[in-house]
């Protein structure tokens, strides 16, 4: 790992991060170790694609991943994670306030909603 450089490394955790279902299953391991049986059920996804993702976040060292017989089950790792992706909602929302503001001017400069 110490062979790879940093600017890897950001691009592989950001990846991990860049998907809609991959953020679903963070939250949902936010509460806690999650055996694979708990998180398929509560997702309307195939048990393959669910792995495809958790596998994901796993190799990006997002989660920790642990057999326990015939169970696996998966956890955050690092929970400075959830930090990253609250920044990157309060980037969104100062987007969204700016898109807003911007139709406002819009429409008072086209006289609409007079």
């Amino acid at each position: 790992m110490a062979q790879k450089n940093v600017s890897e490394l950001r691009l592989k955790i950001l990846s991990a991060l860049s998907d809609p279902i991959r953020l679903e299953l963070l939250e949902f391991l936010s509460g806690g170790e999650r055996c694979v049986c708990e998180i398929l059920p509560a997702f309307s996804r195939s048990q393959s694609t669910i792995s495809k993702h958790l596998n994901i976040l796993f190799e990006a060292d997002i989660l920790d991943r642990r057999i326990d017989g015939k169970k696996t089950l998966y956890s955050i790792k690092d929970p400075q994670v959830f930090e990253l992706v609250r920044l990157v909602d309060r980037m969104a929302l100062k987007q969204i306030s700016q898109l807003a503001e911007a139709g406002r001017i819009l429409e008072e400069s086209l006289g609409i909603g007079r």
